[in-house]
């Protein structure tokens, strides 16, 4: 055959491939590997890192389009092409996209060869195997790239909703009845939401257990709940029809298309997300309307959270450490402080730690954060004891620090890189709430006990403490919560439950703090009770290091 008909032959098959290119999602190629030419269908030339269409040189060409760990895989397997070795190629590598982010493939070829039996053209098929599939063969169900499709069809989605739905504890279903039966929940699942949907609805499985429902009726909130109910009615019997082999609930999240500010893609999946976490949140089985205050205070959560993160990375910078003084009740002298943490953001709003603590300890920031606070209240002690050689500094833990960091190492290289004894140091437990799971944190307090730490039992009068916690944690302090201190100094029964309580920790050798102390009067009362520490606004608020080194004379 003459090489002009060659030639022919090669844009032939070029011209071949672009009409097919528009009743297909792959990219079709054509490579004359006698003349070195690489033809790929248009849409390939504006996904991937190529010059263009058509492109010489080939090798050298692909070497800035195909991933560098990945290129001399593809340059070896060509090779054997090159030299007949074999007629088929197949092969899964990493392209790179216009914006330099890897995209795996599979391109798939199958070489023709001259009259010479000699190796011609290449034709074949590049696909990305990692691109969202258009339906799910699981479910049954269309999947995200439709419901994106579906959502650039339309410039305005209609009132109505999107109603998010997921499988409580899903993980739980695969790992006890395993993956195939776990896909069977999620078709049964698909097929009782189907089942209840009104023309003009329409349901997507987005990931994994969740689906998502999309209305254009126009239906009110109240219509959308007793949908996602009857839907509940729907898996609740599919579940008693397969004789409770599986038990199992799903929970929904509903937005209104008239809270959305754009009704995309990722707008509807992010308050979607946010909707249905919130019904898992609150105990799931359950379903839950968007509110924008919620999701208001959420994002602020999640600020607060990015700035806590990036304060950590940069040495800390935004927190401090305030000290409020213990003194004696009896003679007002002073005996320690509490360190207490502050944040401020860079925008210089001062958020509460009310606020901010949960975030740290909810993100796990509160182990690099409370070892840093344990190591500047140890040095605070030291420089407090040149002029006060009794001063003890009060710590507050976390339960995460007790659970997910060596809490108790990090006390003892704190107290030895200060040169500090044991009993200088008072570990507070903070949260009385989770008391009753107290076994690893058992462990560790006995550690501290033994070293000759203090440790005091923190919050009590308040709703979760109890004298039981006593006996378990064998505390050297109790401290009494200012809500309880109030009720005592205002009600005669509780003032005369309060003076018991002294009396009975007194009897068994621990010492009682009362906190919240505010006004003169509130400070006589309490020293008649028989308290052996008082803190509060009335002997000083919280300050900084500088201030109180200053208030009491420190040099």
């Amino acid at each position: 055959m003459p090489k002009s008909d060659k030639i022919q032959n090669f844009e032939s098959f070029c011209e071949i491939a672009e009409q097919f290119a528009v009743c297909m999602n792959d990219y079709l190629y054509v490579y004359d590997i006698i003349n070195d030419t690489f033809y790929i269908t248009e849409r390939a030339a504006k996904r991937f890192a190529l010059p263009g269409c058509l492109f010489h040189d080939v090798v050298e060409t692909l070497r800035a389009c195909v991933h560098p760990d990945d290129f001399s895989m593809l340059q070896e397997d060509l090779q054997q092409l090159f030299d007949g070795v074999k007629t088929e190629h197949e092969l899964r590598y990493r392209w790179l996209g216009k914006d330099g982010v890897p995209i795996w493939i599979i391109c798939r070829g199958r070489v023709l060869q001259n009259e010479e039996g000699r190796p011609w053209l290449m034709l074949g098929c590049i696909n990305e195997i990692g691109r969202k599939q258009k339906a799910d063969n699981v479910s049954g169900l269309l999947g995200v790239s439709s419901l994106q499709e579906h959502l650039k069809q339309i410039s305005n989605l209609p009132e109505g909703f999107v109603m998010r739905i997921g499988i409580d504890d899903f993980r739980m279903i695969n790992e006890r009845l395993g993956v195939e039966y776990g896909d069977t929940v999620l078709r049964q699942v698909a097929q009782c939401i189907e089942s209840r949907l009104l023309p003009g609805q329409y349901v997507y499985r987005v990931i994994s257990d969740e689906f998502l429902v999309l209305d254009a009726v126009g239906c009110e909130s109240e219509e959308v709940k007793e949908l996602y109910y009857n839907i509940r009615q729907e898996v609740e019997r599919t579940i008693a029809k397969q004789c409770y082999e599986a038990v199992y609930t799903i929970s929904g999240g509903i937005v209104n298309t008239r809270d959305m500010q754009k009704a995309d893609y990722e707008e509807i999946m992010r308050l979607s997300e946010f909707a249905l976490g919130q019904a898992k949140r609150q105990g799931k089985n359950q379903v839950c309307v968007f509110a924008q205050e919620d999701y208001d205070a959420f994002l602020r959560a999640r600020a607060i959270s990015r700035s806590l993160r990036r304060a950590v990375s940069n040495d800390f910078v935004g927190l401090d450490l305030y000290f409020q003084p213990l003194v004696y009740a009896d003679t007002e002298e002073l005996y320690g402080a509490e360190a207490l943490l502050r944040y401020q953001m860079p925008d210089g709003e001062r958020i509460s730690p009310m606020e901010f603590i949960p975030i740290l300890e909810e993100s796990g920031l509160i182990v690099p954060v409370g070892k840093w606070i344990i190591r500047k209240a140890a040095d605070m002690c030291r420089e407090c004891r040149k002029r006060y050689p009794q001063f003890r500094v009060s710590i507050n833990l976390s339960y995460i620090q007790m659970t997910k960091s060596p809490v108790f190492a990090e006390v003892m290289d704190a107290l030895k890189e200060t040169g500090l004894p044991a009993d200088a140091l008072i570990m507070e437990l903070t949260e009385s709430g989770y008391l009753e799971n107290s076994i690893n944190v058992q462990k560790v307090w006995k550690k501290f006990k033994e070293a000759g730490i203090q440790i005091a039992l923190d919050d009590f009068g308040t709703g979760y403490s109890n004298l039981q916690n006593i006996g378990r944690f064998n505390p050297d302090i109790v401290k009494i919560d200012r809500s309880f201190t109030l009720r005592a100094l205002q009600h005669s029964y509780e003032r005369q439950l309060l003076s018991h309580i002294i009396n009975m920790v007194h009897s068994i050798d621990l010492r009682i703090v009362i906190e919240g102390v505010e006004e003169k009067e509130e400070q006589q009362q309490v020293m008649q009770l028989g308290s052996d520490f008082i803190q509060g606004y009335y002997y000083s608020m919280p300050c900084s290091r500088t201030e109180f080194l200053k208030k009491y004379n420190v040099e």
